[in-house]
């Protein structure tokens, strides 16, 4: 990477990426960074955060984070505003995942995937829409699932979860749409990528080679998605070239819910 680089499709645009440390989120930050914007990393994961924002030099920021906090988002934003001065482009990437059916799902455990990935999602969008409304407008854009699509025997709370981001980005959506803030959120929803939480799903099962042929058997594409092919999708959305897209669920599944 140019840690100088001045052109791109988000040229001067600054970007608050969660879960930025390890798989999805920081292959959207580094893509987003690539492509001339600012960057603000949010995550627990400390030491990963820290080497990818040496990694992508002068133009980003580490602020450790837990999504779950909204003291946490207030001072992620405000280190935002007080670094950089404004904010363009929130991407909720933070997320965790649980294989588990409604009965073997315990309410500590409901609530805590609940709680990243859609207590997470929604103080997102609560907070960045807040200061963007005041900056001229911006992209939301929330890291979903096909699982937030169609449903899965073993995936009681992930769905639960995921289903909510699809349809709370389209209340955003409109809201903002309706406010004329110049503010559009829009849903990602992939299928099986190739990211440590996938991996790490994979290497826990009683025959990890088997369960990974299981998967790819499942998108018609014939492989796992890639980091790459997600952060493509969510640059569009960041970038000016989407301005009329909102309300949208943008899927990235290699054909999996064409079936």
């Amino acid at each position: 990477m140019t840690n100088g680089q001045t052109g791109g499709r988000v040229a001067g645009k600054v970007a608050l990426v969660t879960g930025a440390s390890s798989g999805l989120g920081a292959a959207c930050a580094e893509r987003l960074a690539n492509e001339g914007a600012s960057v603000v990393l949010s995550d627990i994961n400390v030491a990963d955060g820290e080497s990818l924002r040496d990694r992508i030099g002068q133009r980003a920021l580490f602020v450790e984070h837990d999504v779950t906090n909204e003291d946490h988002w207030a001072r992620v934003i405000d280190a935002t505003i007080e670094r950089f001065g404004r904010l363009d482009i929130v991407v909720n990437s933070a997320g965790i995942a649980l294989l588990a059916d409604i009965e073997h799902t315990s309410m500590e455990d409901w609530r805590k995937v609940l709680g990243v990935n859609l207590d997470g999602t929604f103080l997102g969008c609560k907070h960045g829409v807040k200061v963007m409304k005041e900056t001229g407008g911006g992209s939301i854009i929330n890291l979903s699932s096909v699982s937030g699509l169609v449903g899965g025997f073993n995936l009681a709370a992930y769905n639960a979860s995921k289903g909510g981001v699809r349809l709370l980005t389209k209340s955003v959506a409109l809201h903002c749409a309706r406010a004329g803030y110049n503010i559009r959120c829009n849903s990602v929803h992939p299928t099986f990528i190739d990211t440590p939480m996938v991996q790490a799903m994979i290497d826990g099962s009683k025959d990890p080679e088997r369960t990974r042929t299981s998967l790819i058997r499942q998108i018609p594409l014939g492989r796992l998605g890639t980091p790459e092919d997600v952060s493509s999708m969510v640059l569009y959305l960041a970038s000016d070239e989407s301005a009329f897209v909102t309300g949208s669920e943008m899927v990235v599944d290699g054909g999996s819910v064409a079936q």
